[in-house]
């Protein structure tokens, strides 16, 4: 079997277009980052507004994407997608 290696410039790309797009839906569907922060289990802005910009290495895992598409009903690839 083949390893195959990532960059971090490679996740941090992955990363920050997710950020972007969890951005552009939750403004999209007119939710503040709080009711965001509130629906995905956080009670302060600060993870969302760290992991949409991928800032400090904070990113999205994958239950709290989950759990974004649900809170704005849009489906799980778009968030994932370019």
């Amino acid at each position: 079997m083949n390893t195959i290696s990532f960059s971090n410039e490679e996740l941090e790309i992955f990363y920050k277009k997710i950020g972007d797009n969890v951005k552009k839906y939750r403004k999209e569907k007119n939710f503040t980052q709080m009711q965001l922060a509130l629906g995905i289990g956080h009670n302060s802005v600060g993870h969302v507004a760290k992991a949409e910009l991928y800032k400090y290495g904070k990113h999205f895992n994958l239950e709290q994407l989950y759990k974004i598409s649900k809170i704005l009903d849009i489906n799980l690839s778009k968030l994932i997608d370019d």
